[in-house]
């Protein structure tokens, strides 16, 4: 990965010194600074049933596979309670999101819900950056994926995040950037 908390990033109203300061989490990568093939991995995280409640009631999701132990326990196929799998998505890209102060989301492809996650289950996120490509004349577009594993090592979800990132020095991608364009505008007819 690219260099995590050296790039300082005044904000209005700070003092210089503070400003002067990498902003922990708040990386100020551009198109350049992603390499395909890199990976990290976050730290582990156990999902308690408070917060997993908390989630089907924001996202009004109560299905009884989510919020009815009786149901969950004595007639569901799993044997007891499931997490949402829309909360298993977000706590894993969460775990290995970062705040690049460049790059905007695009977009997510392969969403995969491979086994079930149940409260009290263990997570962990490994996410590697696929590809990338110029995009247009002020940003690349990258494809990033997110592997959510549960303790001890079971993959459990996987999904390709798209996001485009700007490029620091645009003037070295704008051939490439104009043909792509001149591309699509054929396409369309």
């Amino acid at each position: 990965m690219a260099e995590v908390g050296v790039h300082a990033r005044g904000l209005p109203g700070l003092p210089d010194d503070h400003a002067a300061i990498p902003v922990w989490n708040a990386e100020d990568w551009y198109f350049e600074d992603f390499t395909v093939g890199d990976r990290i991995r976050s730290i582990r995280r156990t999902i308690a049933e408070g917060e997993s409640m908390q989630f089907n009631s924001l996202v009004m999701d109560h299905h009884p596979y989510v919020s009815d132990d009786l149901f969950a326990v004595q007639d569901g196929v799993f044997g007891r309670r499931l997490v949402a799998g829309a909360f298993v998505f977000s706590l894993g890209l969460g775990l290995a999101a970062t705040n690049c102060l460049n790059s905007f989301s695009y977009g997510y492809d392969r969403l995969r819900f491979i086994k079930p996650v149940f409260i009290g289950d263990t997570i962990y996120t490994i996410r590697e950056n696929l590809s990338k490509e110029v995009h247009n004349d002020r940003m690349g577009k990258l494809r990033v994926s997110y592997s959510v594993y549960k303790a001890p090592g079971d993959l459990v979800l996987y999904a390709e995040h798209l996001l485009t990132a700007l490029y620091r020095d645009p003037a070295k991608f704008s051939e490439e950037a104009a043909a792509k364009l001149a591309a699509k505008e054929q396409a369309r007819g």
